[in-house]
């Protein structure tokens, strides 16, 4: 990732209102509630809404970004909180992640750049245990439409950084599918997920 990438995230999250609120995603607290606590990861974690709430929740949590105006605002909110984090700035290839680390991931609107996103999905896979769960939601490929009728819904407009299901299978074969589904649905996130979007949702368990 360039330069001007992470400069425009550290734009995004260098004031003091939370880009996308201070609390966790819907899809993300559903699923986080089913399930007993262990080690989490949540990949390009921004302002740490969601490692905080699964922190409150007894969760083990690691986080990383490439944004450290993010890692301040998300250690802001832990401590805010009363509870801490592991949260490291970089790209995943310069992060100390081992295989099998974690009882879970977390991948929430973790959109990367089209020409590395299946290596990183592949390469965060790595990093879960067998049995394991990972956790996603993010916009779909049709989200292109919704947000040239709101900008205000955010999300990426280049088709190559949103999903489909397709490619959500292709990038994590060894899966048992729990569910796995694209929807409309109304968010109400901070300042920039707001409105009506097209996701893809996906829990699966690691075979």
């Amino acid at each position: 990732m360039n330069d001007s990438w992470t400069e425009r995230w550290n734009d995004r999250y260098s004031t003091d209102e939370f880009a996308y609120g201070e609390h966790p995603n819907n899809y993300l607290k559903e699923q986080l509630e089913k399930l007993n606590t262990g080690t989490i990861l949540f990949p390009a974690e921004g302002e740490g809404r969601n490692a905080v709430f699964a922190a409150k929740l007894g969760w083990t949590v690691s986080a990383f970004d490439i944004s450290i105006e993010g890692k301040n605002k998300a250690l802001r909110l832990a401590n805010a909180n009363d509870v801490s984090i592991d949260y490291q700035v970089g790209e995943l290839q310069t992060l100390n992640y081992t295989s099998e680390q974690f009882d879970a991931i977390a991948l929430i609107y973790a959109h990367f750049p089209g020409n590395i996103k299946s290596l990183y999905h592949k390469t965060l896979s790595s990093y879960l245990r067998k049995g394991g769960l990972l956790i996603f939601e993010a916009f779909s490929k049709k989200h292109i439409e919704y947000n040239s009728k709101n900008e205000k819904i955010g999300g990426p407009k280049e088709l190559d950084m949103l999903f489909s299901i397709d490619e959500i299978k292709a990038d994590f074969p060894d899966y048992d599918i729990i569910e796995l589904t694209e929807k409309e649905i109304e968010l109400n996130e901070g300042l920039f997920h707001n409105g009506k979007g097209s996701v893809i949702r996906f829990v699966g368990q690691k075979k």
